[in-house]
């Protein structure tokens, strides 16, 4: 890198991170609730258990509720105690929900979005378009999206790069990977870039990773979660994504199901859902909260 050297960075960021992580346990520790603040890894940042994302059908779903109603949507979410949110720039509700944020303490929420990498861009300029479209100083959470490839981590060098120049200007907290299929997912172990990595999950393989890109083929749900369990032991955080089978599981009882198995099997530390009202909202909690019972 031009500006400092990308080695001392990563093992400066990542010593904070195990110092931040530190600390003993209580002796009665309380019963773990959806809304809880967990670490994620040691990168230092701490999210709600339960994350309200915004891309179902790359958000759609959210924005066809009207920015009001979606407002209204966030702000319930909020009052529930879930203070970690999930966007991306292929979605289309980056600036509905800074809309929906604006005049929340921004210490009082967690912000997470996903970079396309695209070729020809400059990862600063976008990073500070990124900030200005969700109206927010910095991302607690910022990753390299939908990563596909065996080769990501050498074809997104640059990326890495601007991304770590963006942490020491402290426009980004946390770094980190979306990736999908299994190509992609086995780079993801051994990856010193990473600080966070944001995996498929659920337990019947409905849009996991495969070795294909086929929606229609299901994932090889042991092989994930043997990849999840393998980012944890390198002290990455792990943030789940299509719990619910990108709305494919109608049931209520594979809902309860999915969850219980991120958290009890896979062992991930945060989950994101796509919401469209209230009671989604509650379902989700209620369904976290007995996984985690």
């Amino acid at each position: 890198m031009r500006f400092f050297s990308r080695r001392k960075f990563l093992q400066t960021s990542f010593a904070a991170g195990t110092l931040a992580s530190a600390g003993s346990l209580p002796l009665h520790a309380a019963r773990a609730t959806a809304t809880d603040q967990v670490a994620l890894g040691k990168s230092g940042l701490k999210v709600t258990r339960l994350a309200f994302g915004t891309g179902t059908h790359n958000g759609h779903v959210q924005s066809d509720l009207g920015q009001e109603q979606f407002t209204r949507l966030v702000r319930y979410a909020h009052e529930r105690g879930i203070r970690f949110f999930e966007t991306a720039e292929a979605y289309v509700t980056p600036a509905m929900l800074g809309v929906a944020l604006k005049g929340l303490p921004r210490d009082s929420y967690q912000l997470m979005t996903k970079v396309t990498t695209v070729e020809g861009v400059d990862p600063q300029a976008k990073i500070d378009e990124l900030r200005k479209t969700s109206n927010t100083e910095y991302f607690d959470v910022f990753l390299l999206h939908w990563q596909h490839s065996a080769n990501w981590p050498s074809e997104t060098t640059r990326w890495q790069d601007g991304i770590l120049e963006a942490q020491s200007k402290k426009t980004i907290l946390a770094r980190g990977a979306s990736v999908h299929g299994l190509p992609a997912l086995r780079q993801v172990a051994g990856n010193d870039w990473l600080q966070v990595a944001m995996i498929r999950m659920n337990h019947k393989g409905v849009r996991m990773d495969a070795e294909e890109h086929d929606a229609n083929v299901l994932g090889d749900v042991s092989e994930v979660v043997t990849h999840v369990k393998q980012a944890h032991q390198a002290g990455m955080g792990v943030i789940s994504m299509k719990l619910i089978g990108e709305g494919a599981f109608t049931n209520h009882q594979d809902r309860q199901a999915a969850m219980r198995f991120a958290f009890k099997n896979a062992g991930v530390d945060a989950v994101t859902v796509g919401f469209k009202n209230t009671a989604e909202i509650d379902e989700a909690i209620d369904n976290l909260n007995l996984a985690l019972a």
